[in-house]
């Protein structure tokens, strides 16, 4: 057997014996909607089983060949279980035996259960991806989502905060003890270094690098890059790691070497910045603020500062500089908002 498709089924068989591979096993949660709803349905359904064996050595080839991030792996187990449920119930078969018309089928239902259309890109980005690969392994006949198209998705400019926003934001008063200490540094490491939230949850110690002044981080595809960070965050930083991380790390029954840490002294989920920076957005009147508009606001601000495109692209981890030129149209869009309500011709109508 090659060693891929042995460390495959490895990892098959740890989620079948409750090992390491929990990342499949939050599928079996039946998160989803529809799965919930028809639970008792789903029950013993061989098609069902099928179709969920076959997703498992998808996942297994994401986690061990592809490198995915536990995140992804996790939001793809989901949506395959939400797609087996559907074959099996509405469509009588399972994934092996799944055509190009069950595949859109299943494109239409999500339309209609009301998916928002980001969704129902990353659905079927699932699907297809599954299906792709189950054709290419000579698991199945064919790939049944092969022209299958994915929903079209209009293009949407990132929330950004402005420089005045940004200073309230992280000048603002935070609570004197451990805790208000990392919020302080989180914050400042999201904002001044532009880093997505499973990248900062993901931060050990010796990741910090101060005489260096740069930040070790592992990005999507298990990429390391080396992000500089700026004399306040480092303050921030050195701050929390000299006197609040030890009071944090003392609450654990064993040691932890993660940089940020819960108040059990564990390491801090992803969800767990998540209530950082909404606690934080909040006391700051900024209701609703998500770490990603932290990431946003790093770009923008670096690009209105003068810092060139190819930088930010490789400071924000980004494989596509095509991904990273969103940031030139939210500029563009400052530009034109501070031009219309400085210049005196701009303000007179036509």
């Amino acid at each position: 057997m090659p060693r891929a498709a042995h460390a495959r089924r490895r990892a098959g068989r740890a989620v079948e014996s409750g090992g390491t591979a929990a990342w499949i096993r939050k599928g079996e949660r039946l998160v989803s909607d529809k799965i919930v709803l028809r639970r008792a349905a789903l029950e013993g359904d061989a098609a069902f089983e099928a179709s969920r064996a076959l997703a498992k050595e998808y996942l297994a080839y994401l986690s061990v060949e592809r490198g995915s991030s536990p995140a992804t792996v996790e939001s793809y187990a989901s949506d395959l279980d939400d797609y087996a449920s559907f074959l099996s119930l509405e469509r009588g078969r399972d994934a092996a035996g799944a055509t190009r018309s069950d595949a859109a089928a299943y494109a239409r239902d999500l339309a209609e259960r009301g998916y928002a259309p980001a969704s129902r890109e990353r659905r079927m980005a699932a699907v297809r991806g599954m299906h792709r690969f189950l054709a290419r392994e000579g698991l199945v006949a064919r790939d049944a989502a092969a022209d299958v198209d994915l929903p079209d998705v209009p293009r949407r400019l990132p929330d950004v905060l402005s420089v005045e926003q940004a200073a309230t934001l992280l000048d603002r008063e935070y609570r004197a003890d451990e805790l208000g200490a990392r919020d302080r540094a989180i914050m400042e490491v999201l904002y001044g270094c532009g880093l997505r939230v499973s990248e900062l949850a993901g931060m050990d110690v010796p990741d910090v690098f101060f005489d260096e002044g740069f930040v070790r981080v592992v990005g999507k595809g298990s990429v390391v890059r080396m992000v500089p960070f700026g004399g306040i965050a480092a303050r921030a930083l050195a701050g929390y790691l000299e006197s609040a991380r030890p009071k944090l790390a003392a609450k654990a029954a064993s040691p932890s070497s993660a940089l940020f840490l819960n108040a059990r002294g564990r390491r801090l989920t992803r969800q767990g910045v998540y209530g950082v920076v909404e606690k934080s957005g909040a006391a700051a009147g900024l209701a609703g603020l998500h770490p990603h508009t932290l990431r946003h606001t790093f770009a923008t601000h670096m690009l209105e500062g003068g810092a060139d495109l190819r930088t930010i692209q490789e400071m924000l981890g980004h494989a596509d500089i095509s991904t990273t030129q969103v940031y030139v149209h939210v500029s563009a869009l400052h530009v034109r908002e501070e031009y219309l309500a400085a210049h005196p011709r701009a303000r007179a109508s036509v």
